[in-house]
């Protein structure tokens, strides 16, 4: 799979997917423990402000306290999705994340990096929500219209920033086929979360693009 495959690929994306092992939960009354729930994301991100509310739900209804655990970094989450794929498959350990989850790993193999986890080694157990994509630009930049935005880019390639939650995670994947598909080139920054990618990208490269939303699905080990 080439980089323009891949990308066009993710418009297909599954729902996040994650484990639990029936025979370790067969003899055992469950939970007998506090829960954890790993976030691949700082907190104040999409998927942290996803998990927290489902947290706090899955606690008055288990008895037991679930605790969110965010594990940032890696880029798009790589590095909580390959924590979540490790743990023991015991029914203790959630996984609050983003469709990346299934780009990443093809993302590694397309460039022979290491391949930190594989999506066959979860199981979905919910979506939590979903919302649309947005494209948000500051209010004092110079376009007024999205047509505005895409002829702007097209005089200048790779020159208006856009900032994303890492390489290959959902809004980089998003914001790649919008701009294939509108024939411009935009530069991508990328960021260790969601909560901030908008005035960031300003602040470092003066008038630019931040996409946010997208959806979150709950897994679990």
């Amino acid at each position: 799979m080439n980089r323009r495959e891949l990308l066009k690929a993710a418009a297909a994306l599954p729902l996040a997917q994650a484990t639990f092992s029936n025979a370790a939960l067969a003899d055992v009354a469950w939970p007998e423990r506090n829960i954890t729930m790993i976030v691949p994301f700082p907190a104040g991100g999409q998927a942290d402000l996803a998990a927290r509310p489902v947290a706090h739900a899955l606690e008055g209804i288990l008895g037991k306290s679930v605790i969110v655990d965010n594990r940032a970094g890696g880029g798009g989450g790589s590095i909580g999705n390959a924590a979540a794929a490790r743990a023991e498959p015991d029914g203790y350990t959630l996984l609050m994340t983003l469709s990346s989850l299934a780009v990443l790993p093809e993302a590694d193999r397309l460039f022979d990096r290491p391949v930190q986890y594989e999506v066959s080694q979860f199981a979905p157990i919910a979506r939590v929500l979903a919302d649309p994509t947005l494209l948000a630009v500051p209010a004092s930049a110079p376009w007024k219209t999205l047509q505005d935005f895409v002829d702007d880019a097209k005089k200048r390639p790779g020159q208006i920033p856009y900032g994303s939650s890492g390489p290959y995670g959902t809004l980089h994947v998003a914001m790649e086929m919008f701009a294939t598909s509108a024939g411009i080139k935009l530069l991508h920054v990328p960021f260790r979360g969601a909560e901030s990618r908008p005035q960031r990208a300003v602040e470092r490269h003066g008038a630019g693009a931040g996409v946010g939303a997208g959806h979150a699905e709950a897994a679990g080990r």
